[in-house]
């Protein structure tokens, strides 16, 4: 996880400028470089470093003898940069992962490059020789990547949007901030005067599809078919797989642990395959709550039965409400259940960071969208349509849980990995017939539990816990998380300010007082940015005014019964 940021054909001194660089510090807290491209005087890089892969020579722009024209600023990590290492013949100079990248594009251009990487990724790459710019970000935006393209050819790109609100530029920098989309590589051609032009926007990777780097895997072809066994089976192969890849790491390796099942069933294979390959230290695990919380109990039982150093962060209201603002800027959005979500999960982080040496962290994001886990597939029309919104939700998440995921581990200098979104796994669960995906008997990710339901990776209490809304999962018996914010807003918005609330803000306009005291914190950071969130995340096919699970009527928490 690092920081990247980068201008062509700046108007303004490129010294002024990079303080908006310094924005986006927290990815990267170990070193920091500011680089000119030679030739190019109005042209730069900004590069915030978080050492994970190759502590001599990993700062970045990658630059590398063989390819002097080349210049490399990349966030996220390529898993199979050995195995492409192994199949082309590449003499790398680095141990750093993303060097594959430079020796990719020297074989077979972008469209190959892209395509052949299995990892997380966004990356600026310059092409001197060729006078060529390429973004790229990978298939689920899990490593993020914004630009700002002006209409007379300054681009600016960065990892956060907030490296790019406060540039400057000779015309007003009218032109939009926008996320770079997933799965999707832009070529620009660059100008003598150092601006550039767009030539084209092309998708390289869809969800469905099975990537192309699947030829370079370390699990052979799977047996094909849909018997129940088979599908289990493979879902084991490729889940254990996911993890597997997601060790390479010089520092540290935690796990965040809520007690739910997707987190759950990380830290189990996490821990089995980190005594396989016999790394030396213990598993760190933690989980956040008020006192006596359902996620900390099951943490609790889960950390007990594989054997992992537990940590269990107790919520304080009162901070968790302090924190609102600084997870909002932190965010770049207002949506309603991506805040509530991220306020526990910003906590815990900031808690890693302090208190412990652990600095990459997995976690269990991707399950819900991939495996139909919110409440509300019970209530899809059919096992197609139940199908259609699952794909839709993974398409969308580089604007919800993956951002959620990002930001609040980033602004605490750490790297988050989530194996339930690994590009094999992913494409083989939404293979599968759209009637095996559903849930089954009232339970949500049947198919997942019934995966593991034999491997005694987990307490069947916990491999069959149904799913918590997150603010229910980290309160108190006696009062919920949800509640506490509630009442706690109310105070905060007059009546009549919520009924003018649609003058004030047209787009996506507040529903709720919370929804409104969102809005305002945002738009004090990011006034008139509110397009970056195209609409509100909700659940489909029932009545809902919240995102929470908890008003569905399928929904009961534990505090309920």
């Amino acid at each position: 996880m690092c920081g990247i940021w980068a201008l062509f054909g700046s108007d303004e001194c490129l010294s002024v400028q990079c303080l908006s660089a310094m924005k986006i510090a927290h990815r990267g807290p170990d070193a920091f470089r500011f680089e000119n491209v030679n030739g190019f005087t109005n042209c730069c890089f900004g590069f915030h470093r978080l050492a994970v892969v190759d502590q001599l020579y990993g700062m970045q722009p990658i630059r590398v003898k063989k390819f002097p024209y080349l210049w490399l600023c990349y966030n996220g990590e390529i898993y199979n940069f050995k195995q492409l290492q192994k199949q082309f013949g590449f003499d790398f100079q680095t141990l750093v992962d993303g060097e594959v990248i430079l020796h990719l594009y020297n074989r077979g251009g972008i469209e190959q490059t892209a395509s052949m990487l299995d990892g997380v990724f966004a990356f600026i790459l310059l092409d001197t020789a060729n006078r060529k710019v390429f973004l790229a970000r990978d298939t689920y935006g899990v490593r993020p990547l914004f630009k700002v393209l002006t209409d007379d050819g300054f681009l600016g790109v960065c990892s956060e949007a907030k490296g790019l609100i406060n540039l400057k530029h000779s015309t007003s920098l009218c032109s939009k901030v926008e996320p770079f989309l997933p799965g999707h590589y832009e070529v620009l051609d660059l100008k003598p005067s150092g601006k550039v032009a767009s030539v084209e926007l092309v998708k390289f990777h869809s969800c469905k599809d099975e990537p192309l780097h699947v030829a370079c895997d370390t699990v052979e072809a799977l047996p094909s078919g849909f018997d129940l066994e088979t599908v289990k089976s493979n879902i084991r192969i490729l889940f254990e797989n996911a993890v597997r890849k997601r060790l390479m790491a010089h520092r540290r390796i935690g796990c965040l642990l809520s007690g739910g099942l997707d987190s759950s069933l990380v830290a189990a294979v996490l821990l089995k395959l980190m005594k396989e390959i016999n790394i030396n230290y213990p598993l760190q695990t933690f989980a956040i709550g008020m006192e006596n919380s359902p996620d900390l109990l099951a943490a609790r039982k889960v950390a007990a039965h594989i054997g992992s150093e537990h940590h269990e962060v107790i919520l304080n209201t009162e901070e968790g409400i302090q924190a609102i603002e600084e997870v909002i800027f932190s965010l770049e959005t207002y949506d309603i259940t991506t805040i509530r979500a991220s306020i526990g999960m910003y906590l815990v982080s900031k808690y890693i960071r302090k208190k412990t040496d652990s600095v990459v962290i997995f976690s269990g994001e991707g399950s819900d969208e991939l495996t139909q886990g919110y409440i509300y597939f019970h209530k899809a029309p059919s096992p197609e349509e139940a199908a259609e919104e699952s794909e839709r939700l993974l398409k969308e998440l580089y604007l919800f849980d993956v951002l959620r995921a990002d930001r609040t581990t980033a602004a605490h200098g750490l790297e988050l990995r989530v194996p339930f979104l690994d590009h094999r796994f992913t494409s083989y669960y939404l293979s599968l017939p759209a009637e095996l995906r559903i849930p089954k008997n009232g339970i949500e990710k049947y198919l997942l539990r019934l995966s593991f339901e034999d491997s005694n990776l987990l307490p069947k209490e916990i491999l069959w816990r149904p799913k918590e809304a997150f603010s229910d999962g980290i309160a108190s018996v006696k009062k919920s998380w949800f509640s506490i914010l509630q009442d706690y807003i109310d105070q905060q918005v007059d009546d009549l300010l919520l009924e003018k609330a649609a003058e004030k803000y047209p787009f996506n306009p507040p529903k709720t007082k919370e929804s409104y005291y969102y809005r305002q914190i945002f738009e004090k950071h990011y006034s008139g940015r509110s397009s970056w969130l195209p609409h509100y995340w909700m659940p489909r096919w029932v009545k809902a005014t919240d995102p929470s699970a908890r008003t569905l009527k399928h929904y009961k928490s534990a505090t309920q019964e």
